[in-house]
């Protein structure tokens, strides 16, 4: 058994090179001794957990779908809005809870005034292919390739209006 404090565990903060995309997060199964892209079949972990952080007016990441990961949310604090390819937005507060499964394509936005603080819980795969929505890039998992004709950034073609 592991455990740890919340405040014990280091905060990425990930900024795309234009600003949309902004996000603090904590890799809580990787403090807890998980392996990164590893599942049980590599010693690590059956799935990931992190505590996310996403300042006002941010996105996540660009809009994507997920060929074999699911991802669960908890919203703890702040508001916004989930963007999907079902309809129109979803408005998220504190206390909601989510599910994305393999396929549907997400992005969370904080249209607040404040932090929108979550966790997401996701599976491990040996494989999984990301595709983003807007560009038609795929995210190659886990290889951690993006990839079109050729490779290219992360981030390119995702922040154009």
């Amino acid at each position: 058994m592991n455990k740890l404090n919340l405040a014990d565990i280091p905060t990425e903060h990930r900024i795309s090179p234009k600003g949309a995309f902004e996000l603090h997060r904590q890799h809580i199964s990787l403090a807890l001794g998980g392996l990164k892209d590893k599942g049980p079949w590599g010693g690590g972990h059956p799935f990931d957990i992190e505590r996310t952080q996403l300042p006002p007016g941010k996105r996540n990441f660009p809009m994507h779908s997920h060929a074999a990961q699911t991802e669960f949310y908890i919203i703890l604090s702040g508001s916004g809005l989930l963007h999907h390819d079902q309809g129109e937005p979803q408005r998220l507060v504190a206390g909601d809870h989510l599910i994305c499964h393999p396929g549907d394509a997400h992005q969370i936005e904080n249209d607040g005034s404040e932090m929108l603080t979550y966790y997401v819980i996701t599976d491990h795969h040996p494989a999984d292919v990301g595709t983003y929505t807007r560009t038609g890039k795929r995210w190659l998992h886990p290889e951690r390739r993006v990839v079109a004709a050729e490779d290219v950034g992360y981030y390119e073609g995702e922040e154009e209006s």
